[in-house]
């Protein structure tokens, strides 16, 4: 009943700009909360990270409120130009590799606030707004037969090609501002 209401209230079109909207709304709890967090947390995080994977995160520990919004404007850019491209041109890719980073990246905050026993940056709005946004965008998308359930497969790929190249690119970037 309620997915029925959905369907009828909400325009194909704009489930695809919910995205940017929402990626804004979820970065917003992130943006306001992360530097005096990593400040506070630093110590026990680090501690519970295997020696090998800290020195790729380090950095994020020095970040101010200021880089991380910088790291935040990129990703929205580049979630907007998928989004551009799906609406426009019916080239859905690139959208679908940034939604799939997205649910995903619902998982990754809910279990670090579950491993870390607290609260941590952005899981309010992952579990409020973007595991329902994703979950809805992908059904939706499905029944409209705007993609196919393969086209899901090869974004998932591309998001296990996309995720690395980002991390390295945004970790370096702020080693280099270090």
């Amino acid at each position: 009943m309620l997915l029925e209401w959905l369907n009828a209230k909400i325009h194909i079109i704009s489930v695809f700009w919910l995205f940017p909207i929402l990626f804004m709304f979820h970065d917003f709890e992130e943006i306001l909360t992360v530097e005096k967090w990593t400040k506070q947390n630093k110590e026990q995080v680090l501690a519970v990270l295997p020696q090998s994977v800290r020195k790729y995160f380090y950095s994020s520990f020095k970040m101010t409120t200021l880089q991380f919004a910088q790291d935040v404007f990129w990703v929205f850019l580049s979630i907007t130009a998928g989004t551009i491209l799906a609406v426009i041109f019916s080239f859905y890719y690139i959208f679908l590799v940034f939604l799939a980073i997205f649910f995903a990246h619902v998982f990754t905050h809910i279990g670090q606030a579950i491993y870390l026993k607290k609260y941590t940056p952005g899981v309010i709005t992952s579990i409020l707004l973007v595991l329902p946004y994703s979950l809805y965008a992908y059904y939706r998308l499905l029944i409209e037969q705007v993609i196919s359930g393969g086209d899901i497969l090869w974004s998932v790929l591309g998001m296990c090609i996309v995720v690395p190249i980002l991390f390295f690119f945004l970790v370096s970037q702020r080693n280099r501002a270090a």
